[in-house]
């Protein structure tokens, strides 16, 4: 079997679990939602059939036995229970399990297997014995209204190679099969002559024709693992909204040109003989006989659907997409990231040129295609955040049973997109923050219910667009952070000097700083001091902020302010002595010119009175040691950092710079204050200043 194909059922069999595990926990619950239930035994069907098919028979067989217990419940035989969500979510990580198991080459767990299927079949042997004995375990559901009947029409044309990866077309074919009623017809038209036939090769192709109140979902998941390397077309021919019998439905040219089997040049010039249609078609040599038959099947099988019943709902077809890896689209953005600077050079050349007034207007046209392929790149890398939220479902679940807690987790925002990049990197400090939510944030249900609050919890995450970022907020309904506690920590650690005058807000900031924890015990979440000074380094690493914000018996709100992209960036260009310096625009509040009396006035503190509100600042020419005298006039750039307005004073604010960013070579990674590097218009390269690590050098913070 190929590595491609196999590869390819590895991530589609990963996406199809991550679905699996968020219809799992609605159908906990919703246990009377049968589209739920539904949902879950399709994915076991199409996670099982496809293992077999693609040779990982272990995570067939093992799924099999899932399957069947779903088949129960579907069948009303067996009723959604809190036991059967706990031991389907242990067969998800199980198959997950083994999946990672076939990349490493290490075994998986089998007796851990084998605990998990004998917990299904335990279930098996209670469900019949209810269905003896007439007495049911539960209240059955109320009847669902029977699904819609849609007749669709199928052409499956698999590459000629298809044998090599280990597909059996046929098997696809039993599948249809099994969603309803359906009509296959085997087309033989690109059959080669014996001698020429190749035993490894697909010659034919079927035309189907299914109906089935599965609805669409149900026949891609049938393909799901082909869907690259066939032709397919799935189009509804009638969604039972039309009652017209007999002759009502299209006539035969109308089906072949609708396919695209006959062009509708040829289908006038047939029209003006007087034999019958698929006779002259045949005869012409435009057609062969099993295409013919296979349109008259549709036909037919048409007229009969609509003299059965009259229905009204309308099936729809899917958007099509493609699959592409992610260092392709990688490679696209640097490319394009690298066009991005040649059409700043290109820019600057014209302007200097502006005699040739040709030039100009072609750099013109160059910076604005420039600038749509930009945009359209990196939005090809935005993927909307509910994925990772959804992981987090399973995370809250699982802990707060651990630690005897009651939490509910809400999302809102979902489909707030941000670069894949961002997303991935965002996962552990979320994860860190919603386990110290659930362990000191949200009380007990008996110290809630003491504090006159809801028996359960809330944890609640939330994303929305702001400008070129992203908010993401995660707000609790618990304690709320101790002061005097969060205080009298950082003084024992020795974090704040003994007599130190902190607002609130500074108070909270402390509980990122390195080591600090106020648990009074470790335990397998939290005590032993490491998490928030990792999660704050990882959201300054993604060049973004995080603030917080708590109010005692109310509870506590986290946001965090990313950038929606890593890789191009809007940014302010500043020049200080001959170099040029870069920063992310997103941090920038304002700018405001610093005169020498200003300096004067704050008397050797480096303080700005601004609109009545001093304003901290560190001179940038002095840190970075850049020999010469300063202008008469500086600028100062006021950046908002950690809820507080502080200053960078520069020579000049040059403006606005599209900024492509590139990493630091491996011996400047450490250089204090910078973040990468950009290259310039001109080719001279700009250091992108790394904001929150020049003020925590200037305070004398690690």
């Amino acid at each position: 079997m190929s590595d491609a194909f196999a590869q390819a059922f590895k991530d589609e069999a990963r996406e199809l679990l991550a679905d699996l595990e968020e219809a799992l926990l609605e159908m906990e619950d919703n246990p009377a939602d049968l589209g739920l239930v539904g949902k879950v035994f399709r994915t076991m069907h199409t996670i099982k059939g496809s293992g077999a098919m693609f040779g990982f028979e272990d995570i067939a067989s093992f799924t099999h036995n899932v399957e069947t217990v779903y088949d129960l419940v579907r069948n009303g035989e067996l009723s959604v229970s809190k036991e059967l969500v706990n031991l389907s979510l242990a067969a998800r990580d199980r198959i997950l399990a083994m999946l990672e198991a076939s990349e490493s080459g290490l075994p998986a767990d089998a007796g851990r297997n084998d605990e998990v299927i004998k917990g299904f079949r335990a279930l098996v042997p209670a469900a019949k014995e209810a269905a003896k004995s007439g007495a049911p375990d539960a209240p059955e559901p109320e009847a669902a209204a029977p699904a819609q009947v849609v007749t669709y029409r199928i052409r499956f044309k698999p590459e000629p190679g298809i044998f090599a990866s280990g597909v059996n077309p046929l098997s696809l074919l039993r599948e249809l099969q099994d969603l309803g009623p359906c009509h296959v017809v085997a087309n033989t038209c690109d059959m080669q002559p014996l001698d020429a036939l190749d035993p490894e090769l697909c010659y034919l192709f079927w035309d189907v024709i299914l109906s089935t109140s599965a609805g669409r979902d149900a026949i891609d998941d049938v393909f799901i693992f082909v869907v690259d390397s066939c032709e397919l077309s799935i189009t509804v021919i009638d969604d039972g909204s039309s009652d017209e019998a007999g002759g009502g439905y299209k006539k035969l040219g109308e089906i072949l040109m609708e396919r695209g089997d006959l062009t509708q040049q040829q289908m006038d010039e047939l029209l003006g003989k007087q034999k019958k249609f698929g006779e002259l078609a045949l005869e012409a040599g435009l057609v062969n006989a099993a295409t013919i038959t296979s349109a008259l099947m549709e036909q037919q099988r048409v007229k009969e659907i609509r003299q059965e019943r009259q229905v009204q709902s309308q099936g729809q077809e899917a958007a099509s997409s493609i699959r592409v890896s992610a260092d392709k689209l990688d490679l696209l953005v640097n490319l394009v990231g690298e066009l991005v600077t040649v059409q700043a050079r290109l820019s600057l050349v014209a302007q200097e040129l502006k005699r040739h007034g040709e030039l100009v207007s072609v750099a013109e046209e160059v910076e604005r295609l420039t600038n749509d392929l930009r945009d359209n790149a990196l939005d090809i890398r935005m993927l909307p955040i509910g994925a990772t939220f959804s992981k987090f479902k399973r995370l809250v679940r699982d802990l707060s049973a651990e630690l005897g807690k009651e939490i509910e987790l809400t999302t809102e925002g979902a489909e707030t997109e941000l670069d894949k990049t961002v997303i991935e990197k965002l996962n552990d400090p979320l994860v860190h923050i919603i386990r110290n939510s659930i362990d000191h944030g949200v009380e007990t249900p008996e110290e809630r219910l003491a504090k006159g609050k809801s028996r359960s919890g809330n944890i609640h995450l939330a994303a929305v667009h702001s400008g070129d970022s992203v908010l993401i907020t995660i707000r609790d309904d618990g304690a709320g952070l101790n002061v005097d506690a969060i205080r009298a920590k950082a003084l024992e650690r020795k974090i704040i000097p003994q007599g130190a005058e902190l607002s609130d807000r500074e108070i909270w900031q402390l509980i990122f700083a390195p080591g600090f924890s106020t648990a009074s015990k470790v335990t397998s979440v939290s005590g032993r001091g490491v998490g928030m000074d990792v999660v704050k380094q990882a959201i300054e690493g993604l060049r973004g902020s995080i603030d917080v914000k708590s109010e005692p018996g109310r509870g506590t709100c986290i946001t965090l302010k990313i950038p929606l992209t890593l890789a191009i960036i809007e940014s302010l260009l500043v020049q200080i002595g001959k170099d040029r310096f870069v920063m992310p625009l997103a941090m920038v509040d304002e700018c405001i010119l610093l005169t020498e009396k200003e300096i004067e006035q704050g008397h050797g503190r480096d303080l700005l009175l601004v609109r009545e509100k001093l304003v901290p600042y560190v001179p940038l020419r002095k840190m970075f040691r850049i020999e010469g005298k300063a202008p008469a006039i500086q600028q100062v750039v006021i950046c908002q950092l950690e809820g507080k307005r502080v200053g960078l004073v520069v020579d000049w604010v040059i403006g606005e710079h599209q900024t492509v960013i590139k990493s630091l070579g491996r011996m400047y990674q450490q250089v204090e204050g910078m973040s990468g590097a950009t290259i310039l218009g001109d080719g001279s390269v700009a250091l992108i200043l790394d904001i929150p690590a020049i003020f925590n050098a200037a305070e004398g913070k690690p």
